[in-house]
């Protein structure tokens, strides 16, 4: 089973590379972007049939060592 989650810096956090690439886009001639924040991306192949058993499993991975919980917030977005 695939599990999908997201983790991002929470909003208080300062994002240096989320500034860098919105400055790169600007000059690039993007103008209407307000605001960007970069975040990581997972898909954990996760030996368990059971949905609800393999979305705990991953979110105690992201508890224990994919997030930083201090700055950062994590979403599982999708299991399939």
């Amino acid at each position: 089973m695939k599990v999908s989650t997201i983790i991002t810096l929470k909003k208080d956090v300062l994002d240096p590379q989320g500034k860098v690439i919105h400055q790169a886009l600007d000059g690039m001639g993007f103008k209407n972007v307000n605001e960007i924040r970069q975040g990581k991306y997972f898909e954990i192949d996760i030996n368990e049939e059971d949905p609800k058993k393999a979305k705990l499993i991953v979110e105690d991975m992201c508890k224990k060592l994919l997030a930083n919980l201090v700055i950062e917030n994590y979403k599982i977005i999708e299991t399939q």
